[in-house]
């Protein structure tokens, strides 16, 4: 290999363990919280914030952490937020408060708001539009796919064998790791963009606005939809985020550029993000729930039984990279939303009391799972077209944002759906039907991303335009967005769903 061919395989090396730490960081913490409880002392409520200050430290700065990366380059930016990343998991893992946790997981959420858009960033600084970005999508969907199983998987391995800390620690190699991977890739040949400034005004607005959507959301599990607290933190979010489009209409250098919406496929691959989202962790969710509290299988037996999803995401990656130029973006994009939809419709029917793995999970989770593999490539080839690639970041940030926000607003939406279902009954039936009633409603929201595909997508014959723009993929694996609430003890953690909305978090 000549040397422009090692940077470049360093470089895709350090962007796909950015994507499988981000996407195990996710997950992992989230069977150790009844340790974390035990251990530090949280009150109920206080161990919320675990989860919490992760997801909004992370949801609020996506946008902000895209746009610091086309105007300070992707090497700073990269290496800042590999920095706070470690140094918080190694300052979480010491911990000795509720309050030193807490703040490490905020921490962690601003580093990771800075490593995820600039990683899919990289991957277009890797390769061009063509076949090889199609292959490099598909390993960003498996190393993400793969970060999500270990996630859950290691969770509940760690902290029996070795405590909650370990869940924390785990990340430090991971990220030391990276930090090898981008000197060996040559990013230290990246440059600033001269002359450019930082949206300020833009940037403060829409870290507001998402920031307290995600909060009003994420609360709905404590606070219920129609109270004055839900609808004013959602208020001011919209207030924000109105102002927000306002003054990137006038920025000279908008954190947003509005015309980046006005392409069909950009336009098309981000409300398809974030119906796959809301759909996608809700679905995470009330499997782990329905594993845990109907067949009562324990955190490490849930981890195993996650496996073969990670094993179909791979399967329907690989399909993908070699249908996008047989079936085109469009097509190719409906086509695994309707798979995915078809297999979570499959959790809804088969999600009983008297449920088993083969028919009631296995089955479901590989169509599914196939579904969701095959529009990684296709997304991020829609999300970039004709973006410029001084504009990568935003693209990313936008996307990143769309799923996480996507993820929040099904989760909290979904919970009440299944609540409702589940009325005040506690047995198994009971929450069987309550989580068969949201896998249909995450059917239907796959369902009706495939529609918008097939709408303002191009299909064979009518391909899309592409730039070297980043190319960006949703996270296979388990969410964040989830507010946890804590059990009392590792068996009956997460929680079954109760009338009031509450719910406990595993992926």
């Amino acid at each position: 290999m000549n040397d422009q061919s090692r940077h470049t395989r360093w470089l895709l090396v350090a962007a796909l363990t950015v994507q499988f730490l981000v996407a195990l960081d996710m997950s992992v913490v989230n069977v150790a919280l009844p340790d974390m409880r035990r251990d530090l002392g949280f009150t109920p409520q206080g161990l919320l914030w675990v989860v919490n200050a992760y997801a909004l430290a992370f949801g609020g700065l996506l946008m902000l952490g895209g746009r610091l990366a086309d105007l300070l380059g992707s090497r700073r930016v990269l290496t800042a937020g590999l920095a706070l990343f470690g140094a918080a998991s190694l300052a979480g893992g010491v911990a000795w408060s509720p309050a030193g946790l807490v703040a490490a997981r905020a921490v962690q959420g601003v580093g990771a708001a800075a490593l995820a858009p600039v990683a899919f960033a990289l991957i277009a600084i890797a390769f061009p539009a063509g076949p090889a970005r199609s292959r490099a999508l598909g390993l960003w969907g498996m190393a993400g796919a793969a970060g999500g199983a270990a996630g859950v998987l290691a969770g509940g391995v760690l902290t029996d064998v070795a405590g909650w800390r370990a869940v924390m620690l785990v990340n430090v190699p991971i990220v030391a790791f990276v930090l090898v991977g981008s000197a060996r890739a040559g990013l230290e040949r990246d440059r600033p963009r001269t002359g450019a400034r930082l949206d300020v005004a833009g940037a403060l607005l829409v870290t507001a606005g998402t920031t307290l959507l995600v909060l009003g959301l994420v609360r709905t599990s404590t606070v219920p939809w129609g109270s004055a607290e839900t609808l004013g933190t959602l208020g001011a979010a919209a207030l924000l985020l109105a102002a927000f489009a306002v003054v990137e209409l006038r920025a000279r250098t908008p954190l947003l550029r509005p015309g980046l919406l006005k392409g069909r496929p950009v336009l098309a691959a981000n409300l398809f993000c974030l119906l796959l989202s809301s759909g996608q962790f809700a679905a995470f969710y009330f499997a782990s729930l329905y594993m845990q509290q109907v067949l009562d299988y324990g955190p490490t037996a849930a981890g195993v039984a996650f496996l073969p999803f990670s094993a179909g995401v791979v399967a329907g990656s690989l399909v993908a990279t070699r249908a996008v130029a047989v079936l085109g973006t469009g097509r190719l994009l409906a086509l695994g939303g309707l798979l995915a939809a078809l297999g979570l419709a499959g959790f809804a029917a088969t999600a009983r009391a008297d449920g088993g793995f083969l028919y009631s999970i296995l089955g479901p989770s590989l169509v599914c799972s196939v579904g969701i593999g095959m529009c990684f490539v296709p997304l991020g080839t829609a999300a970039t077209t004709d973006v410029a690639p001084e504009e990568a970041g935003m693209a990313s940030g936008l996307l990143n944002s769309a799923r996480q926000v996507g993820g929040s607003l099904g989760l909290a939406v979904l919970v009440t759906v299944a609540a409702r279902v589940t009325g005040d009954g506690g047995r198994p039936a009971d929450l069987a039907a309550g989580y068969s009633a949201a896998f249909g409603a995450c059917a239907g929201l796959l369902a009706l991303a495939a529609l918008v595909a097939l709408v303002l997508l191009p299909g064979r014959g009518r391909p899309a335009v592409e730039a070297t723009g980043p190319e960006t993929a949703p996270n296979p694996g388990p969410a964040t967005a989830p507010v946890a609430r804590p059990g009392k003890s590792r068996k009956n953690f997460p929680g079954a769903v109760d009338p009031a909305g509450s719910r406990s978090t595993q992926g």
